[in-house]
């Protein structure tokens, strides 16, 4: 009966003591479960920024003024971390936050012995210091640190307190954390130091202010003899658990140096602004690490040249210059200068140039013409009018003043004319250049009518980046993707603006202008390069923008405060800097190479006379090829070359019948009439076609119909209407050549009659709409609406 008691009692003690461990671990398990958040959530991190290659480009400020940059801790040596424990905490793996043998050696040492201060703490007591700020010098602040680490232990794993405490571990001044100053003092991530350099940096945290060097303001500074001292003593004490690593003692002998963190890295300023500004933009977290598509070596190369050519121009008053290179393959930003210099005040060098929005000038007109391709408007030997024009009362001109007459597209582009590219973009409808440029996606637009046809000459403005964007759409035969500047922004398939055989046409334009500084025979030696410049309007901007390669360059050359200055042209200012960055990227980085270009299968060569740039007929004497893209480019037969019946006897053209008559055919230069002007003002006037005004026109073989040129189609004119008696709309057109009179009706009622080349005014009489019809004296005809509105 005894006995069955005593087991009794037995039972119960032990299923007392079994509850009681159950429901300690309940707790405990309870508090390891229970949601908290993480440990690297406690402090704010720093952003370490770098470039494609891993080179770093700029390690931030925490928003608490500390470097502090968080990294897990599989990313850190692990070298670094047995050299940790191994030195600060060797039973840190086994003690429950508090080590007391420690605790009462430090106490004895500190308090008995008045020797110097030992603390006794375990890695997870120094972690709770640091997360609390506690005052441990007390011995009420040394208990306060101990029920803090028991709290530490109580609600994180080991692995995450080793964690927190190797990146929240003091490395002087306001550098916190192995993984910051691996990099501030080594220059590399804390997964690549050696042994060396990891054990200096595991015994700094024990005293970073006696053993760092203070004011390390050069280059570089030597270790301090205490530091080198105890790393040579952890040194010691790893060789007795890692002997194999005995054959690196001759590295313990060299001098170590460590960068001082005056020296941590500040490249590429204005593209790190911009990664870190549109992290802050769109609302996202600030990233500890954040990998751009840039390259720092083609960045240092746009850097270095833009200095060059800057301290070569500074007579001439070029003092600021921004360039930015893009790889179309995967439309990275792989350099970006936004300024000759960040920190000159003088020039407002912190501004990022490739953001402000300037006047590109002439720099859109590839994707006028490519969009007229696209249209049908024209092919790349269509021949244009490079002639005084007003579209409506828009008057513009040539950048040189003067006029070439018949110019074929191609030319047109390369040698940049205004007046054919007005012409152009005023015959573009669905979409226009307005509607294209929308569709790119350039920001901050005004309305079309806000800009009307200046829009093609630089009207409105762009950014560089959006201009880079515009060419490499080019380049990427006519797919417009965004632009990406960091590595994990999205790579897209991209929206379609522009056909493909339009794009190669555009291309093969660009490649044909004719580098500045090039001899004739050396065009086909190069690397070709499909570029085009701008000029704005007041000598504001220079540009120069273009593909090479795998890569699209746009410069520019300009004031941020907007001033002018003679010297910025495109071709003058911006052209030679771009391809000296392009010489300067050949030369120092692997050769480039010309991407493979096929031909679309749409496109097609075809044969015409390139006097009109039309399908020759037997009467064309010179003939050559053009791109033709079947069922859109403009089909149309040769009208300048035309025979005319001569009669021997009176040399003037004859009238049929031919039979009763001496006669032979001789071939006329029917040009029209604006184009005879020009040839007549560059002293070249060309031989007048006979007209013999007995045969009643019989004797025309064929005719150009007229083409009105005010009113401007598509335009309204407002008139005030105060003034309206005194308003009135010119009427012009062009016609054939051996046209005499031009015959003017709106809404069908004749208003009178004008010579060729002679301007026709019109006074309406109220707001409406109306058809304008022009009437040449061989019975051909144009026409147009016009609309009219009236102003207060």
């Amino acid at each position: 009966m005894k006995l069955l008691h005593i087991t009794h009692r037995w039972i119960v003690r032990w299923q007392n003591w079994l509850m009681a461990a159950l429901l300690l671990f309940a707790i405990l398990a309870g508090c390891r479960l229970w949601p908290h958040p993480p440990l690297r959530s406690w402090l704010p991190s720093s952003t370490a920024v770098y470039d494609s290659k891993g080179h770093l480009l700029r390690l931030t400020l925490a928003s608490d003024q500390q470097y502090r940059l968080w990294v897990p801790l599989k990313d850190i040596s692990p070298q670094l971390v047995d050299g940790v424990l191994l030195h600060e905490d060797r039973w840190y793996r086994w003690h429950a936050g508090v080590n007391p043998y420690g605790l009462l050696r430090g106490a004895w040492i500190t308090y008995i012995r008045h020797g110097s201060p030992q603390g006794g703490s375990t890695i997870t007591m120094q972690l709770a210091r640091l997360l609390w700020g506690l005052n441990t010098r007390t011995p009420l602040g040394k208990l306060r640190q101990i029920a803090r680490a028991m709290q530490l232990e109580l609600f994180h794993s080991k692995r995450e307190i080793l964690e927190a405490y190797l990146n929240l571990a003091p490395y002087g001044s306001n550098v916190q954390g192995i993984a910051t100053a691996s990099l501030v003092y080594f220059g590399k991530p804390a997964s690549q130091l050696s042994l060396p350099e990891a054990l200096t940096l595991a015994v700094i945290p024990q005293n970073p202010s006696r053993r760092l060097l203070a004011g390390q303001g050069g280059s570089s500074a030597l270790i301090s003899s205490g530091l080198a001292d105890a790393r040579n003593r952890l040194y010691q004490a790893w060789l007795a658990t890692h002997p194999h690593d005995a054959n690196l003692k001759p590295l313990f002998a060299l001098p170590l140096t460590l960068r001082p963190l005056s020296r941590l890295p500040f490249e590429t300023p204005h593209a790190v602004e911009q990664v870190l500004s549109a992290q802050s933009l769109n609302g996202e977290a600030r990233s500890a690490v954040v990998t751009t598509t840039l390259d720092l070596d083609l960045q240092r190369t746009l850097e270095r040249q833009i200095a060059l050519y800057i301290k070569r121009k500074a007579s001439s008053g070029i003092a600021n210059a921004a360039a930015i290179l893009v790889d179309t393959r995967d439309m990275g930003i792989k350099a970006m200068v936004g300024s000759a210099d960040y920190r000159n005040a003088a020039i407002q060098g912190q501004v990022n140039g490739t953001l402000a929005k300037r006047s590109p000038g002439s720099a859109l007109k590839p994707f006028i013409y490519a969009l007229g391709f696209d249209q049908g408007v024209l092919h790349p030997q269509t021949v244009l009018r490079d002639v005084p024009t007003a579209f409506g009362p828009y008057t513009p001109e040539n950048f040189d003043g003067n006029f070439l007459g018949p110019i074929t597209a191609t030319q047109a582009l390369i040698r940049s004319r205004n007046i054919p590219a007005v012409w152009v973009a005023s015959q573009l409808h669905q979409p226009s250049l307005f509607d294209f440029l929308q569709q790119a996606g350039v920001s901050r637009m005004a309305s079309e009518q806000h800009y009307g046809l200046s829009l093609v000459l630089g009207g409105g403005e762009v950014s560089m980046q959006e201009l880079a964007g515009l060419y490499a759409m080019l380049a990427n035969r006519g797919v417009l993707r965004p632009l990406r500047l960091r590595v994990d922004d999205p790579k897209t398939d991209g929206t379609r603006l522009l056909s493909d055989e339009a794009s190669y046409m555009a291309m093969d334009i660009l490649r044909q202008n004719p580098r500045p500084d090039d001899a004739a025979d050396m065009q086909g030696t190069r690397l070709p390069v499909y570029w085009k410049t701008g000029t704005s309007w007041a000598f504001r901007d220079a540009w120069t923008a273009g593909s090479f390669g795998p890569y699209v360059l746009v410069v520019w050359i300009g004031n941020f405060d907007g001033s002018g200055n003679p010297a910025f042209v495109g071709i003058d200012a911006a052209a030679p800097l771009f391809f000296q960055i392009i010489d300067a990227m050949n030369a120092e980085h692997v050769p480039l190479n010309e991407p493979i270009r096929a031909m679309p299968p749409n496109l097609r060569r075809v044969q015409i006379c390139l006097a009109s740039g039309n399908l020759p007929t037997q009467w064309c004497p010179q003939r050559g090829m053009t791109w033709f893209i079947p069922g859109k480019s403009p089909i149309r037969v040769d009208s300048i070359y035309r025979p005319v019946v001569i009669d021997d006897a009176t040399g003037k053209a004859a009238c049929p019948p031919f039979d009763d008559k001496r006669t032979h055919v001789e071939v006329y230069e029917f040009w029209p009439s604006d184009l005879q002007r020009v040839f007549q003002q560059a002293g070249m006037p060309r031989r007048k076609p006979p007209v013999n005004e007995a045969c009643n026109d019989n004797e025309r073989i064929s005719g150009a119909p007229p083409r009105i040129t005010s009113p401007l189609r598509g335009s309204t004119y407002t008139l005030r209407l105060k003034q309206l008696a005194e308003e009135s709309i010119p009427f012009t057109a062009t016609n054939d050549a051996d046209v005499r009179a031009l015959y003017w009706f709106v809404d069908d009622a004749y208003v009178g009659r004008s010579a060729p080349g002679e301007l026709m005014y019109w006074q309406p009489h109220g707001a409406g709409r109306h058809t304008v019809r022009v009437v040449d004296d061989h019975g051909l005809a144009d026409q147009r609406i016009l609309d009219i509105t009236l102003a207060e």
